[in-house]
């Protein structure tokens, strides 16, 4: 069955821009992106959108519809009733470069900073064993398909751009909680956590989980337990007092002269 629906898009560029409406025909069973595809072949054959895989993989077709952040090959038109008006606009934390693309690189700087993988290297290839619990939280992390949804959504950047320099995000945070717990991994990333990345400004408010389409819980399995390493790391006084006292042998062992140490 067809009916037609008013699309109400955002066009322009990092400039200006406007709401503009559009009538397009919808037949059942379909997605907002198709419609933004029959409205580029019919109406608007200017309209940038940018999409990839159309089977929710790809995150290339995050963008806002109705106020909420959405993957456009994921949301269907059955969510909407006929007679409403439905808002595509891009998504508001980034940059727009024009119509419904933003300009994502933030994410990809935030990336290319953290630490990576830092296996112990005596042990050989094959050598190493993990437990099934350990594989599992790291796969969870790992269905991220950095559609920056969640990044969008992020109060502390979304309302807050000079925060930017020093706020990883929940999708990168994530990433260093995964790499964290990793059994395998040697480096410790609590510091870099909190004073490099900007854990402490995370106040689990979790609306990255309520917008991730992986289902990935960001906030109970990720932030949360790395928010609780960081304080025990800084504030158990057991483990400050050990860390001095670690600090203050190594700082008291004699050096033997000609040497650096």
């Amino acid at each position: 069955m067809s009916t037609k629906v008013t699309l109400r898009i955002w066009r322009g560029d990092a400039g200006q821009g406007e709401l503009v409406d559009y009538e397009v025909e919808s037949n059942d069973g379909e997605v907002v992106l198709d419609l933004l595809h029959r409205l580029q072949a019919t109406q608007a054959g200017d309209l940038a959108v940018r999409w990839n895989c159309k089977a929710g993989k790809c995150g290339s077709c995050s963008m806002e519809i109705n106020g909420r952040p959405r993957l456009a090959c994921m949301t269907r038109m059955s969510l909407f009733d006929p007679e409403q008006v439905i808002t595509v606009t891009p998504m508001r934390t980034f940059p727009v470069i024009r119509d419904l693309v933003t300009d994502v690189s933030f994410n990809f700087e935030k990336a290319r900073q953290i630490p990576s993988f830092t296996p112990d290297p005596a042990v050989g290839l094959g050598e190493f064993r993990m437990q099934q619990v350990d594989v599992q939280r790291s796969q969870e992390f790992r269905k991220c398909i950095e559609c920056f949804l969640c990044q969008n959504v992020c109060h502390v950047i979304r309302d807050h751009e000079e925060n930017m320099p020093a706020y990883a995000g929940p999708r990168f945070l994530m990433r260093i909680a995964e790499l964290e717990m990793h059994p395998a991994d040697t480096a410790d990333r609590r510091e870099i956590a909190q004073d490099d990345f900007g854990l402490g400004m995370c106040n689990i408010t979790k609306c990255c989980t309520e917008v991730c389409p992986e289902n990935i819980h960001i906030t109970d399995n990720a932030l949360i337990p790395l928010k609780e390493r960081v304080v025990g790391r800084k504030y158990d006084p057991l483990v400050w007092l050990g860390s001095k006292i670690t600090r203050k042998a190594h700082h008291d062992t004699p050096k033997v002269p000609g040497k650096q140490g």
